[in-house]
């Protein structure tokens, strides 16, 4: 009888715990609405009416202006509402906004919390879920998104991509976590890299982007060869910024030639809608800067980060007001210590506020690294470890060996000292150099300490890094051979015949720039003198007031 009355206490009808769970389902979700506050239930039915009406204009505020005010107010260091049981009820489960929300909602847990595996599985399925409704070929979609916010869809998407990437080989190689290694293999097609591939170049190719660009460079309509879907302003959007994650996915993966091959249709000395966008344009420069690099084109890289950094200095005081501080400070930093490292290599003249800026931040870096020698090895790979991408593997780590995984960022640092530690005696052959014009070779490894055979292969090296490509126009990997150096060396047997090439100062920029400082100067004298003036005149003004309230007292008596 106790067994028969157990059995019946628990012999539910499945439907009636089917009800019971969505019942209970349903009271969480009211109870998790009603503690919602008035502010953030606003926000979101809003943000949702802007996106169905297609107001871009509001849409750009709720995103880039309200979602942050809230943010810092509400859920700063706590996740915003859970998407599926608070917001879309909310806004009568319309999908696309959800999704839209949703990563959101993940790009906020990945900047103020600690995503768990659950969570980066979860954003990458939303992902999937979006871009399966982007890509709809029987229903192209209208919706129209601020270029802003199209710029940080892809550029967290390939962030949550390598910040995935990198989280499996640590937990792998420290082989702590059987769980989480066993999901890692269950769940294979997970932040994969061919999909992440395919998502991007699926965007260039349904946007017609690549055509489009060619067309805007040969004076042509673009719109002729855009197609249905790539006149729809979030197909180009994407397919552009898509371009540019492809540049950053090829570098994270180590392939620096397809990386500069991917830009080949963007313009970097044109303006465009799209040059608007700061964290598109930091990318940019960064990436095909560093590209450049290790290809050990030192003088395209020098320039590349010269330029936005120059713009990042003229800008600053817009960046400062910008909720993306943080984040445009450490790129700003990474690529000083990259042109230090560039320039150490390079010896280059640099404008002179860029030049100000790096002694500041990496003076006594740059001169160690200036010195050469073995002292100046541990600068290059203190400032190549801080400044460098993350790099990643093409595939999953070997989860049957992982004393066998390859560290990338150790593989790419080795790669990029051995070219270091081949140049190592430039500097010193170079102070030398500079004091001949003819040199016996036996004589100048009297100088350095070394054999003279060990000097000549020093020299030919010397000789040969003195002469890169540089980019004039057309695609990034074209370029003319130069000579980069003001030195310039021929060994004839045992002799050395030494030439120095005078560099002709730019004075009309000199003029102009020393110009605006003497007005500034002018000014401030200017205003300090009419200060001090109108001080002087209230003094004077003061003291006849009161001789006359003397003399008024002096008149009464």
């Amino acid at each position: 009888m106790h067994w028969l009355t157990f059995l019946q206490l628990f012999s539910i009808d499945e439907e009636q715990l089917l009800q019971q769970q969505q019942l209970f389902q349903h009271q969480l979700q009211l109870q998790q609405q009603q503690a919602l506050p008035d502010a953030i239930r606003n926000f979101i039915l809003y943000f949702h009416h802007c996106l169905k009406e297609s107001n871009v204009y509001d849409l750009h505020g709720c995103y880039e202006n309200t979602f942050n005010k809230l943010t810092e107010k509400f859920y700063k260091n706590t996740p915003w509402p859970d998407p599926q049981t608070v917001v879309s009820p909310l806004v009568e489960n319309d999908q696309p906004f959800v999704s839209l929300y949703t990563e959101m909602y993940y790009r906020h847990l990945y900047a103020k919390l600690q995503p768990t595996l659950e969570d980066r599985f979860a954003s990458y399925e939303n992902y999937c879920l979006w871009f399966n409704y982007v890509f709809d070929p029987n229903s192209p979609t209208d919706l129209e998104l601020p270029t802003n916010w199209a710029w940080d869809i892809i550029d967290e998407f390939i962030y949550q991509f390598n910040s995935f990437s990198l989280y499996r080989s640590r937990t792998v190689r420290k082989s702590h976590n059987d769980e989480e290694i066993s999901l890692f293999r269950e769940r294979p097609e997970i932040w994969n890299t061919y999909s992440v591939l395919n998502v991007l170049y699926s965007f260039i190719q349904k946007s017609q982007i690549k055509e489009q660009l060619q067309a805007i460079k040969d004076g042509r309509d673009p719109d002729e060869v855009a197609g249905e879907d790539g006149s729809r302003p979030l197909y180009k959007t994407l397919g552009y910024f898509s371009l540019i994650g492809l540049l950053r996915v090829h570098t994270l993966l180590g392939d620096f030639t397809l990386a500069l091959n991917t830009m080949e249709n963007i313009d970097l000395n044109k303006k465009t809608k799209y040059s608007r966008v700061a964290g598109a344009q930091f990318t940019i420069y960064y990436y095909v800067g560093f590209c450049y690099m290790m290809l050990r084109r030192y003088s395209d890289a020098i320039k590349a980060f010269s330029h936005i950094l120059l713009f990042i200095s003229r800008t600053k005081s817009f960046h400062n007001r910008s909720a993306q501080y943080d984040s445009v400070t450490k790129r700003s930093d990474q690529m000083y210590a990259l042109l230090a490292i560039c320039v150490a290599l390079c010896p280059t003249r640099l404008d002179d506020s860029i030049h100000t800026t790096l002694r500041e931040k990496n003076g006594e870096q740059l001169a160690r690294m200036q010195r050469g020698g073995e002292e100046s090895l541990p600068v290059f790979e203190e400032l190549f470890t801080f400044a460098c991408p993350k790099f990643m593997m093409l595939g999953p780590p070997d989860y049957e060996n992982p004393a066998a995984n390859i560290d990338p960022l150790q593989h790419h640092l080795k790669v990029f000292m051995m070219d270091v530690k081949n140049t190592m005696l430039a500097p010193t052959l170079r102070s030398y150099l500079k004091l001949y014009t003819t040199l016996n070779i036996d004589k100048l490894a009297t100088f350095v300490e070394i054999s003279p055979e060990e000097l000549r292969s020093a020299l030919v090296v010397f000789k040969q890094k003195s002469r890169q490509v540089r980019w004039t126009e057309g695609s990034l990997l074209d370029g003319d051979v130069v000579n980069v150096s003001d030195l310039d060396i021929i060994l004839d047997g045992d002799k050395i015949d030494i030439s120095e090439a005078k560099i002709v100062r730019k004075f009309g920029d000199w003029f102009l720039r020393n110009s605006a400082k003497y007005y500034a100067v002018q000014d401030t004298i200017a205003n300090k003198n009419s200060v001090a003036e109108e001080g002087k005149e209230n003094k004077e003004h003061g003291k006849r007031r009161e001789r006359r309230e003397k003399n008024a007292e002096k008149n009464s008596k």
